[in-house]
């Protein structure tokens, strides 16, 4: 089975690497980085560099090693990723920290009690954790809203219990 492909998208993008996260996909953003700096640290970690430079992707260290990510709205950019990578729109989603990248890890509730809203507690059953930011998730109507979303960027019917 081949590796699963790591991307880092330049500062054009952040949109873009919220949404890939949410697939699932490993990619780290940097909101303020030089290319330069986004070159090296592309080459460094062998990830693949998205962009929508033109300059970026005439540097001699970017060739082969780039993704040139076209137009402007974030479903388009995340249908051509997607495309390109045989990312499974669903193969993954939702274990990934939207914030820092880290793959999410299950909390027992009782660990979640004073970290999120009293009615989230007492309503929702299962947690995931960020090790890296601490932030907590669960199923609930933000993401509902997404995974509605990914189907109707995707063209997906309704899937059975994401």
């Amino acid at each position: 089975m081949p590796a699963e492909t790591r991307f880092i998208a330049d500062v054009m993008l952040g949109k873009l690497a919220t949404w890939l996260r949410l697939l699932g996909c490993d990619v780290e953003y940097f909101p303020k980085i030089s290319d330069e700096d986004l070159v090296d640290k592309a080459s460094r970690t062998g990830r693949v560099i998205l962009t929508r430079d033109t300059e970026l992707i005439r540097r001699r260290e970017a060739r082969g090693k780039h993704f040139f990510v076209r137009g402007n709205d974030f479903r388009d950019q995340l249908r051509q990723v997607a495309n390109r990578f045989s990312i499974v729109p669903f193969g993954r989603v939702m274990t990934r920290c939207l914030r820092c990248n880290e793959t999410l890890m299950a909390i027992d509730r009782s660990g979640v009690r004073e970290r999120v809203p009293p009615y989230v507690f007492e309503t929702q059953r299962d947690f995931k954790t960020c090790g890296r930011c601490g932030r907590v998730y669960w199923s609930g109507t933000h993401r509902d809203k997404a995974l509605t979303e990914v189907r109707e960027i995707f063209g997906l019917q309704e899937h059975a219990r994401d």
